[in-house]
């Protein structure tokens, strides 16, 4: 079963029933070499469902002293395919290593600014 982490929208049980239909387990954990930004999504429709334009994102820094902390969720495969849907435009899924020693996919920006 696939390992997804979550910093941000996806940790919620309302974004969770919308979007996989079911309340997700998980456990809190970190992502290593990465640091937590602010986003501006550009897809009205996004903005509209979520309430905002600001976003939390997460960059690649490859520093092991760099970390967030977010949860680590189970999904299905199918799940995986629907969180690449309900992601906007400026994310990509990535894969990451957690501070538990495991590896996870996480939502991650898509540039290298």
């Amino acid at each position: 079963m696939p390992l997804l982490f979550s910093y941000g929208t996806l940790r919620q049980e309302s974004v969770q029933l919308a979007t996989f239909g079911r309340r997700l387990q998980g456990s809190p954990d970190s992502i290593v070499g990465f640091e937590l930004e602010v986003f501006r999504v550009d897809d009205p429709e996004f903005v509209a469902k979520s309430g905002k334009a600001d976003h939390a994102i997460v960059r690649f820094t490859g520093s092991d002293s760099d970390r967030v902390n977010g949860m680590v969720l189970d999904v299905t495969d199918e799940e995986l395919t629907k969180s690449d849907s309900y992601e906007p435009s400026g994310y990509a899924r990535v894969e990451a290593t957690l501070a538990s020693g495991g590896r996870a996919w996480v939502y991650a920006a898509t540039d290298s600014d």
